[in-house]
């Protein structure tokens, strides 16, 4: 009887796990926005696998590996000098137009490429325009992720989204080297070229669809009178470029659980950067297959990402985002030092498969934390300079490894190499779940949810505001603002209520649990317009005027829905 209940308990836990992760799916096909978000990733994301494949191929007949190592190792470089500068373009202007041109300019520059493929022109100008498109790739993914919380509904939402995007990636890392492979041998590398190409104008096409408002940013000009004014400007705009292009630097640096949250994942590509050299010697030393042996780790790998994928998807409603990441980087760790201690073939498909079903997990969970936390105005700025990070400690996995090997051997390294990891993981567990907590719905989500002016902001706004909200307690006839006093607050009743009166004493109208007041004031940039007492005791929810002005005024259907209210109420 207990064996049938706890295959019962089983059945129902695999339904449970099954439906999250497609209730979750469904979720994010179904917002048109984030539909064609996914298929403009995943399209350019195919063509740009089968291309770099071509290339690396086009680059090994051209002078062998060393020349496609000194073009991976030049591509790397630009990519991490280069993705601070062309991360700011998505807080500057409309993400989706970022997004656009950037695959334009990826487009007409593979083209080109394409054009000296057939003109059979040198060498140098294909090199150069491949490693220039990496510039429009770091603008695209710098943008994307500063857009998709503004086309998420709800958090869950976005985990799930970004939970699709990596599982995505992880089938498009499968089928993008298969397909160039196969188009190489029955076509040339132009042929690749032009999928690439092809590839950008799908996602072009797909970004042009996504309904999003996004006003451009209003900058002041600006006419000096003389030399000496001229010189003055230039210093401040030399000064406000160096601020701004840093700007993503030091919002991770002022907050400490962004840090950690950089730290995390940083951690992890150092094992990423390694596995650019470590599987080749396992397939040596252990499986015993030559390099051959390196294309069955890495399908191992590959495979385990899907089935990870799918799980940081579901677990998108469980709302730990930084417990699950903290697991996920020491998932890229533990299973190094295995290896070391039992070097067998079954071990080292068992670390590619941890390897594997953890680089979504780790994925997942940076990117949501990332757009959770960082203020909006500087997200795009902020992805690109953890781009960099990641760039950067991949870099430096991959280049250690192989000096590790060559010094200490295959399992030193790999116990080196993960202890090292879990140590960052183990300690930076407990802010990680301090920023759990963090991350948990404010107690006056609901009340601004329920407020019709509130409705068209996109979640990680109205959490923000949550999170402004400042109790303010007032006993039974107290005064809350008086006619004429400077207007700094909105105010949502949680409880109690208040009594609106006009200047004569007139009574305009009463207020219970869930209305709010305060806007008109706010809104029209004049004092109060009435006065506002305590009918019992009650407790408000005040939000300062910055981030009530901020986030209704720069959201044109949130902005017309309170313009009604003040119209209506003036009219009363």
């Amino acid at each position: 009887m207990g064996e049938t209940v706890a295959v019962a308990d089983e059945r129902s836990a695999v339904r449970a796990f099954f439906g999250e992760t497609f209730g979750s799916l469904r979720s994010v096909f179904v917002n048109r926005n984030l539909r064609r978000m996914q298929l403009a990733f995943t399209g350019s994301l195919i063509g740009n696998w089968a291309y770099a494949t071509a290339v690396s191929v086009w680059a090994y007949d051209v002078g062998g590996a060393k020349a496609v190592g000194i073009f991976i190792a030049i591509r790397l470089a630009v990519m991490a000098i280069g993705t601070p500068f062309v991360s700011t373009f998505a807080d500057k202007y409309s993400r989706k137009r970022v997004m656009i041109y950037s695959d334009l300019y990826c487009a007409v520059l593979i083209a080109g490429a394409t054009a000296c493929l057939y003109a059979d022109t040198p060498a140098l100008p294909i090199f150069a325009l491949a490693i220039l498109t990496s510039f429009g790739g770091s603008a695209f993914r710098a943008a994307q992720g500063a857009l998709t919380p503004q086309l998420a509904n709800t958090t869950e939402e976005l985990t799930a989204s970004n939970g699709t995007s990596s599982t995505l990636e992880s089938l498009a890392i499968f089928v993008g080297p298969a397909i160039g492979a196969g188009l190489l041998v029955i076509a040339d590398v132009e042929v690749v070229f032009l999928l690439n190409v092809a590839s950008f104008a799908w996602s072009m096409f797909m970004v042009s669809g996504i309904r999003v408002e996004n006003p451009p940013a209003q900058e002041a000009e600006s006419k000096p009178d003389d030399k000496e004014s001229l010189l003055e400007e230039v210093e401040e705009e030399v000064e406000s470029f160096f601020t701004t292009l840093s700007a993503g630097f030091r919002a991770i640096w002022h907050d400490k659980d962004l840090l950690v949250t950089v730290i995390q994942g940083s951690a992890q590509t150092v094992v990423a950067g390694a596995t650019a050299v470590f599987p080749l010697v396992m397939a040596v030393e252990i499986l015993h297959t030559g390099a051959k042996g390196v294309g069955l780790l890495d399908s191992t790998s590959g495979l385990a990402a899907i089935v990870g994928g799918i799980f940081a998807i579901a677990r998108a409603s469980k709302h730990k985002l930084g417990q699950d990441l903290g697991i996920g980087v020491f998932l890229w760790s533990f299973p190094l030092i295995l290896v070391t201690i039992w070097p067998s073939p079954v071990m080292a498909f068992a670390v590619m498969a941890f390897l594997g079903f953890a680089n979504p997990l780790v994925d997942v969970n940076v990117f949501t934390v990332i757009q959770r936390l960082t203020p909006d105005a500087v997200l795009g700025r902020v992805f690109g300079a953890f781009e960099t990070c990641l760039i950067a400690t991949m870099a430096l996995g991959s280049a250690i490894t192989p000096v590790m090997l060559h010094l200490w051997g295959l399992r030193t390294t790999m116990a080196v190499l993960g202890l090292g990891v879990g140590a960052v993981a183990v300690l930076g567990m407990p802010r990680l779940r301090s920023m759990d907590r963090r991350l948990e719905a404010p107690a006056g989500l609901p009340l601004l949810k329920a407020i019709a002016m509130f409705a068209p902001l996109n979640p990680i706004t109205l959490d923000a505001l949550a999170r402004a909200l400042v109790r303010v307690e007032v006993a039974s006839g107290d005064v809350v603002v008086r006619e004429g006093d400077e207007s700094d607050r909105f105010y949502v009743i949680e409880s109690g209520s208040v009594r609106v009166t006009a200047a004569d004493g007139h009574l305009l109208r009463e207020e219970g649990p869930g209305d709010y007041f305060g806007e008109i004031g706010l809104l029209r940039d004049v004092p109060r317009t009435a006065t506002i007492t305590a009918g019992e005791d009650t407790v408000l929810l005040a939000l300062p005027r910055e981030e009530f002005l901020d986030a209704v005024t720069g959201q044109g259907e949130a902005n017309r829905l309170a313009e009604e209210v003040v119209v209506r109420r003036l009219r009363a």
